[in-house]
């Protein structure tokens, strides 16, 4: 086994991310609705967000205030928030942004298998005979799992990888079996080769008879659906379904894994299930390379189930509607009772914001105003709401802006605590360094805040949060798990110290945690059988028509990551793709007189988001793609949930963030800028850009280069600006005529440019009118030297790049800066991929870049053949 550690592209600069300019420093505190918030002390802070939630508690009831939380909370943090709400205060009102990624997949578990507890594990990517990947797109998402695969088919070259989506993704191009199935209509498919495996005789009857309830309620349902019939409903070929029943059901061991393309659907919980279906009727579980492996959204997603921070569970797995398991939580706090009414999830949470039900919310970790659908009303609330307070590490997300009180919070490297991945391990995560200025550990600001709330509550503050460190709530947490389907009671910080990162159950005495679950076929219920779910093809929630014809497809790129508060001040992780984007078939924008970079209007019943347009080959025809990092932080619009719709799962209640329908207009906008700059800090400039992105009709914000880079603003108007407006940009980017420049300007056509020069370097550039030399331009900037024909360029009438010269091209391998150019200049001088990585290195850290090269590789091939 190769034990060289890896990072993707996100981990590996994580070190850039902390940027001082983006992150909160001090306690703010904002004295009236129309004033901007004032730095102040955390005791004024805590004391106010005390008075406020003390006073709508006693006027209006516990349920008047709500907490939402966040998978890239330590499990400690959500161990007290939970407690907090629920044993303190007494209301069920906190929910997690886990509720968007996960929770489809939670409740598919404990439907199926008994409890909310993946039971395959990353080694069985190395036994697995058959993978199959739905809904998810491990290239790009989970890359370092992907090279795993990757691994394990260079050594087994029978390993068969089938991968189902409607976009033919990184992780898809390399597939065995691609199965582009329309949005939506994931349990046609899995029903589909369900029936295939009952018509071919490929189920395990003795499995099914000895371990399970429920297959003959299931087995009348899948008998409607055909092949032929499925092939229908889901756009594939009919021989492909059958093909991928035979491989699922024949292979030694097959291991499926899946994510948001499952989950994020009001389908979700049965789309999940029905892929457990196919494990169980095929007995493809509780073995070395088999099961169902779903793959987490968030670091410590896994960690906030475990200690029920969310809406409807409790510590350890219980359920919030069992009165047993409410009377024994009760019993750990030492608290009266644990409230039964039921909380708000996240969406009927900001729902009740919205209609002034909610007094008081408290926001920790994560940005609602950008990732929430249906943004429109979720910033309405969020603006009306009586009193807010944000608790984050960075100042300047879209939801800090509208907080009463911002409280500044270390994130990960700078604090202690645990999180648990995907196949159930906890791993103890100690602080690199101190955090910036005077932040604080979360679970340190929620206990310090339950202690000045318990005191106005009247009740015992010390009593019910004791804790003095991280460990002494990781103790608490521990022995609420005794006894349990997570038993963790064998496991403390010491033990992951000395002896790594543990997996669960491992319940006190055991030498270590239990590796895959369900290894002899008993399962969660008390029975210790699983149960198949009956169900039903269900379309999306919203259909496309003659007034809305697109399918929007939202998902994330390589170098991103969520709401880019992180990832969005680190300027190589620009370099792939730095702007938001539509992939639109070739074949559609050719019928809209549509060309790459052009501007369009998307547009939903709920809102629109004004961006350019490209032609992909990974989408198919009346399909869209946007991915959903980019907010109104880098853009003049809210970002993409700006379209998406706010229906759920009836169980789950995840919302539909995957898919919406949608239509494009083509927006006529004459006037263009671009402008440049770098040798400050540019990410305190792109955000005091941020203000001026709505002041157009397109217009982006964000950084490209090494280390500090260079913030690059980007825009377009149907008319020409007012005078003041450039006049304020070139000001603050420090372009005026003032710097040393080198400027040109054609009053008839519209055409300025202008090149600032510093110690012999491009440090700045403004371009307006004609902007066709910008990314020529970009390139200069990052050299360390002044290119001569730069000088001749901007004194010249002209406004394309010299005749023969050539910019590198977008970076596709982040980690060693490799360009595009540089890897068909290899390809084309008859370079395979192994000659590569030794000229080029690229690919040879994280290898996250591999998928891309390979696809250049293979379209080099394909022309030279022809």
């Amino acid at each position: 086994m190769d034990c060289k550690v890896r990072l993707c592209t996100k981990g590996a600069t994580l070190h850039l991310s902390t940027s001082e300019s983006a992150r909160a420093l001090v306690p703010e505190i904002r004295v009236a609705r129309d004033q901007n918030r004032e730095p102040s002390s955390w005791d004024d802070a805590l004391e106010l967000a005390a008075d406020r939630f003390s006073e709508a508690i006693r006027t209006y009831g516990p349920d008047s205030v709500a907490f939402y939380i966040s998978g890239q909370l330590l499990t400690e943090d959500y161990y007290v928030f939970n407690k907090l709400a629920k044993g303190l205060i007494g209301t069920n009102n906190i929910d997690t942004n886990s509720r968007l990624c996960m929770s489809s997949a939670v409740a598919a578990y404990k439907a199926t298998l008994g409890a909310d507890a993946p039971p395959a594990c990353y080694e069985d990517i190395d036994s697995a005979s058959c993978i199959f990947i739905a809904g998810a797109n491990p290239a790009y998402a989970h890359p370092i799992l992907f090279r795993r695969i990757e691994d394990a088919r260079s050594r087994n070259p029978d390993l068969k990888v089938i991968v189902v989506d409607p976009r033919r993704t990184d992780t898809a191009q390399g597939a065995d079996l691609f199965l582009p199935i329309q949005p939506g209509t994931d349990v046609v498919l899995f029903n589909a080769m369900l029936h295939v495996m009952l018509w071919e005789n490929l189920i395990d009857l003795d499995y099914i008879s000895a371990h399970t309830h429920g297959f003959e309620a299931l087995k009348e349902t899948v008998r409607d659906y055909s092949p032929g019939m499925a092939a229908g409903i889901c756009g594939i070929e009919e021989k492909d379904i059958v093909t991928a029943a035979r491989w699922f059901a024949k292979s030694d061991a097959t291991l499926s894994m899946f994510c948001q393309g499952l989950n994020q659907s009001v389908a979700g919980v049965d789309k999940n299930a029905a892929l457990i279906n196919l494990h169980l009727a095929t007995g493809q579980i509780g073995r070395p390379g088999c099961g169902p492996f779903s793959l987490t959204g968030q670091p410590n997603a896994m960690g906030g189930r475990e200690v029920g921070g969310m809406a409807n569970l409790l510590s350890a797995h219980r359920s919030l509607d069992n009165p047993e398991h409410r009377a024994e939580v009760a019993r750990l706090w030492g608290v009266q009772d644990v409230p039964a009414n039921p909380g708000l999830t996240a969406v009927e949470m900001f729902d009740a914001v919205s209609k002034g039900e909610i007094q008081a919310l408290w926001i920790v970790c994560t940005n609602p105003a950008q990732s929430m659908p249906d943004l429109a009303r979720v910033r309405e609330g969020l603006k009306n709401v009586p009193f807010l307070v944000v608790q984050d590490a960075f100042r300047q997300t879209d939801t800090t802006r509208y907080a009463d009180v911002l409280l500044p919070a270390t994130t990960w490297g700078e604090k202690e605590g645990t999180v648990t991945n995907s196949e159930r391990r906890i791993t103890h995560v100690q602080a690199a360094v101190s955090g910036p200025g005077e932040s604080r550990a979360d679970w340190e600001i929620a206990v310090d805040f339950a202690r000045r709330l318990a005191s106005r509550l009247g009740q015992d503050a010390t009593r019910l949060f004791p804790y003095g460190c991280a460990e002494d709530i990781f103790s608490e947490h521990r022995e609420s798990t005794r006894g349990r389907d997570l038993d963790i009671t064998g496991i403390d910080y010491h033990l992951l110290d000395t002896h790594g990162p543990q997996q669960w159950p491992m319940p006190e005495g055991a030498s270590q945690g239990r590796t895959r679950l369900y290894e002899h076929g008993r399962f969660a219920y008390p029975d210790g059988r699983a149960r198949f779910v009956n169900v039903s093809y269900r379309p999306t929630a919203e259909s496309i028509d003659a007034r809305y014809p697109l399918h929007l497809n939202t998902g994330r790129l390589r170098d991103h990551w969520h709401g880019m508060s992180r990832t969005g001040n680190v300027a190589q992780l620009y370099n792939h793709v730095d702007s938001p984007m539509l992939s639109m078939h070739p074949g559609d924008m050719m019928r809209r007189d549509l060309v790459d970079g052009d501007i369009v209007r998307i547009s939903s019943r709920r809102g629109n988001v004004v961006a350019m347009v490209r032609a992909a080959d990974d989408v198919l025809p009346t399909q869209v793609f946007f991915p959903m990092h980019w907010g109104s932080q880098h853009m003049n619009s809210a970002g993409i949930n700006a379209l998406t719709l706010t229906a759920c799962d009836p169980v789950s209640m995840q919302p539909e963030l995957k898919h919406a329908a949608i239509r494009l207009d083509k927006l006529v906008l004459p006037w263009h800028l671009v402008m440049m700059r770098r040798g400050r800090d540019s990410v305190a400039l792109m955000q005091a850009l941020q203000p001026f992105l709505s002041r157009f009709d397109y217009a982006t914000c964000g950084l490209f280069g090494r280390d500090q880079g260079m913030v690059v603003f980007r825009a377009a108007h149907s008319t020409v600006p007012e005078p003041g407006l450039i006049d304020a940009l070139d000001n603050l980017l420090q372009l005026t005529e003032d710097t040393p420049c080198l400027s040109y300007r054609d009053l008839r056509k519209g055409i300025s440019k202008r090149v600032v020069v510093e110690n012999n370097r491009v440090t700045g550039v403004r371009l307006i009118g004609e902007t066709a030399a910008s990314e020529w331009l970009r390139e200069a900037m990052t050299r360390e030297d002044f290119p001569e024909e730069v000088r001749r360029w901007a004194l010249a009438p002209v406004s394309f790049p010299p005749d023969g010269s050539q910019g590198r091209g977008r970076i596709v391998c982040n980690c060693l800066n490799v360009s595009e150019t540089e890897i068909r200049d290899q390809v084309q001088s008859g370079a395979d991929l192994g000659k590569m990585q030794k000229t080029l290195k690229c690919g040879t850290e994280c290898g996250s870049c591999l998928p891309e090269i390979k696809k250049i590789l293979e379209t080099y091939a394909t022309c030279a053949s022809r």
